[in-house]
């Protein structure tokens, strides 16, 4: 399950990385982005460790690949993405 979540975490870094050019900034760091009103890191985190105990993680790799899925499935997928998108905007990780 952890080699999941780290192809997830490469994938979403290099995308995140590829975004960057433009910024403002010596080295073309864009900092920090501000969390969703009423999240944290710590609950982010929490959410994220729920969907990773429901097998998330590997339904994320299938997604990429072009898995097929249930509504409810997709969903999750979608919301692992956004929740881990903002873990690492946020660089809650550092």
């Amino acid at each position: 399950m952890r080699g999941c979540r780290a192809v997830v975490v490469v994938a979403v870094l290099t995308g995140a990385l590829q975004g960057c050019g433009g910024a403002s900034g010596g080295n073309g760091d864009p900092g920090a982005r501000p969390l969703p009103a009423g999240e944290s890191c710590g609950s982010i985190r929490n959410e994220l460790n729920r969907l990773d105990s429901k097998g998330v993680p590997a339904q994320v790799e299938r997604a990429s690949n072009g898995g097929k899925f249930s509504a409810g499935q997709r969903a999750d997928v979608d919301k692992y993405n956004d929740l881990l998108n903002q873990y690492l905007g946020a660089r809650c990780h550092v």
